[in-house]
């Protein structure tokens, strides 16, 4: 089922508490990072990319951030704050290489707050640079199958379906599914050149963007 999308409100998204803005410079994205293990593993792995790994959750940002001073990584930047508001005020238009989002909630009771059902989505996808990707892992088949389908039929953007390994380890929750034999998948999505969104002229900071309201079918130039 297709799930009807409105446009998101950009403008109404306040600063997260104590928000510092970063270096308008290439960076890697990883949203929910957790306790952070792919955020250190893929900081050590890709010591040539920027990584800020953001996690709403205290006690896990706080378990990221005493490992992270421990094993130093110097391109890690560990975030807490909620992903939405910190991603609008925080990041430059196509200024993100890859963001990462591992294991999201399946959000069984409400799936308009799956990722690829929300609005935010095509905000996330005016930060991507041309060729960049976006990686979305899960173990339950129905939230993949269903975001395969937002992607062909709302988002029209490429994408490749993978299969994970079961020796793959990025994070505690792959280990836990892995371990118990489940099938965990990924998306590999990305955005290919021209194409547009409506918050392609956004800039973090202003207090206002212009935006028209009509239906997200015909005001996406998806590059095709």
């Amino acid at each position: 089922m297709i799930m009807p999308i409105r446009q998101f409100q950009a403008q109404r998204m306040h600063a997260p508490r104590d928000f510092q803005m970063i270096r308008p410079e290439p960076v890697c994205v990883e949203i929910g990072a957790g306790k952070g293990k792919h955020a250190l593993l893929f900081s050590t792995q890709k010591p040539e990319k920027q990584l800020i790994a953001i996690e709403r959750t205290r006690e896990k940002y706080l378990a990221m951030q005493k490992q992270h001073v421990v094993e130093g990584q110097k391109n890690l930047q560990p975030i807490h704050a909620d992903a939405m508001p910190w991603v609008v005020h925080a990041l430059m238009p196509a200024q993100v290489e890859q963001f990462f989002i591992l294991y999201p909630n399946p959000e069984p009771h409400n799936s308009a707050q799956r990722w690829l059902n929300m609005p935010f989505f095509e905000f996330l996808l005016s930060r991507l640079q041309v060729g960049g990707t976006i990686t979305l892992a899960s173990n339950i088949a129905e939230y993949i199958a269903e975001a395969e389908q937002q992607l062909i039929n709302i988002w029209k953007l490429p994408f490749v379906k993978e299969v994970i390994n079961s020796t793959s380890a990025r994070t505690h929750f792959e280990i836990k599914y892995l371990e118990r034999g489940e099938l965990c998948q990924q998306l590999i999505i990305t955005k290919p050149t021209d194409y547009s969104t409506r918050f392609d002229d956004f800039m973090p900071l202003q207090g206002q963007v212009v935006v028209e309201s009509i239906p997200l079918q015909t005001d996406l130039n998806r590059g095709q």
